[in-house]
């Protein structure tokens, strides 16, 4: 928890904000202890020993959950498997890697928390309460209610639906934790293939993943960019060294960072973000490169850069330059602000029907500023001057989990385009009211698998 005597607008959890924001919380430790009531049971299948698809829904719920229930994410019943997904610095086996995470182990579920039941799991004898099952394959995920919600065949090799899986499955737990009774009541999900369909259960034909584009540039190394890096990272390369990433920041790490960004652990505050993520990449065994400047779009790419970006940021001067930078395909993806928008996002991918600088060229970033009694607190105790209270109020909320299935749909776009897929140039979601997503197809055909392209493993 923060000391309340020297919190600054770069410490405090982002989760943690939101009850500031509203009133609920009348100081800081006040909202840290609402947020460390908040925790989850999940239980796996026999198949989380054997199955990729599953490991990789496991530890996207671990990594998102811990960062967001402060009350902590307790795996139960654990068997002893090992490691299916590489990456850096988990161990080798599943478990290691769950506590790696900041996960916890249990013999038994915890009562009185919700629970997420992930593959052949016999809830006979499993404590009361509400669970809800996560359920994905190829280009599909969701949960839903136990008893409502069918499984899908989860594949082993269905990464990104896994990936999606998980990360709805936090996003519905928190938000009932919040108060927003509609969630964890209801079936939730998305075809990553075909965003707008409601029918994301069937499978509808789609190509099995086989290769992504070898050769990105990521602007933006916080909530989202480090998301990208989460999603890429879980793919299953041939040779991750096909894999060569542009890595673009010019900021350094904060303890804040630790809410929202997946990537970011506590021994790592204070260092680049360019850095810290180049070590991951390495590790992960892709190539990297840095760019530690501030995005302005004004690069002069040769043949031998990446000629597809993605962008994270939630600067909007950065954001008009987008195609100014010479890339062939960006796709950017900006999150909501505020306790009730921070689950919406928004994705566009240029060139477009609308240029960049016509979009956001001239905006002023409209960012809510907290207020309420722990901000009159913080003035009152000395622990702020304004300043410094000006600077934390208007620091925006945020959610891992939502950063994750933004990550998914803006990957999944790539993958499309790479795979003959519908391509899509606007994509507006809110994870409150999923069923409502709204897609506007591309109207600019780009074709980034021209530009160089990675294999993945197919595993059925």
């Amino acid at each position: 928890m923060s000391n309340i005597n020297t919190i600054t607008s770069d410490d405090l959890h982002r989760g943690v904000k939101m009850a500031l924001d509203t009133g609920e919380a009348e100081t800081v430790a006040d909202g840290y202890a609402l947020f460390e009531r908040y925790r989850v049971n999940i239980l796996v299948g026999p198949e989380i020993a054997t199955s990729r698809a599953h490991q990789v829904a496991l530890l996207t719920m671990v990594n998102a959950g811990q960062r967001t229930l402060l009350g902590g994410v307790y795996v139960v019943a654990l068997p002893e498997a090992p490691l299916l997904v590489d990456l850096p610095g988990l161990g080798s086996s599943l478990s290691e890697a769950v506590l790696g995470l900041g996960g916890q182990l249990s013999k038994n579920s915890i009562d009185d928390s919700p629970t997420i039941v992930l593959g052949s799991v016999n809830l006979s004898s499993a404590s009361p309460g509400l669970h809800i099952v996560a359920t994905f394959d190829g280009w599909r995920g969701g949960v839903g209610p136990s008893g409502a919600c069918e499984r899908i065949q989860e594949h082993a090799g269905s990464v990104l639906g896994a990936t999606l899986a998980g990360a709805l499955a936090i996003s519905e737990i928190f938000q009932n934790l919040r108060g927003y009774v509609v969630a964890c009541r209801r079936v939730v999900g998305f075809s990553l293939w075909n965003p707008s369909s409601s029918d994301w259960q069937t499978n509808g034909g789609e190509p099995e993943i086989r290769a992504m584009p070898s050769r990105l540039w990521l602007i933006g190394l916080g909530h989202l960019g480090q998301a990208y890096l989460w999603v890429f990272g879980l793919l299953d390369y041939h040779n991750p060294s096909d894999v060569e990433i542009t890595l673009q920041d010019f900021d350094r790490l904060t303890k804040s960072n630790i809410s929202t960004s997946v990537l970011t652990s506590s021994d790592r505050v204070g260092e680049l973000k360019t850095r810290a993520m180049a070590e991951w990449a390495e590790s992960r065994g892709f190539k990297s490169r840095i760019v530690e400047r501030k995005f302005d779009g004004n690069l002069r790419l040769t043949d031998n850069d990446p000629q597809v970006a993605l962008c994270g940021v939630d600067n909007l001067t950065a954001r008009a330059a987008i195609d100014e930078g010479g890339f062939k395909l960006v796709v950017e993806a900006g999150l909501g602000a505020g306790p009730d928008e921070y689950v919406a996002a928004r994705i566009h991918t240029f060139p477009a029907s609308v240029t960049s600088r016509n979009k956001w060229g001239g905006v002023e970033h409209d960012r809510a500023a907290g207020h309420g009694r722990a901000y009159d607190a913080l003035l009152e105790a000395g622990a702020l001057d304004e300043c410094g209270l000006v600077q934390l109020a208007t620091r925006t909320v945020g959610a891992p989990f939502v950063g994750l299935v933004t990550a998914c749909l803006v990957v999944a776009e790539l993958a499309r385009r790479v795979h003959g897929g519908p391509e899509l140039e606007v994509v507006d979601l809110s994870l409150k009211t999923p069923r409502e997503l709204m897609s506007v197809p591309s109207e600019k055909e780009s074709r980034p698998w021209s530009y160089g392209f990675a294999n993945l493993r197919c595993r059925r």
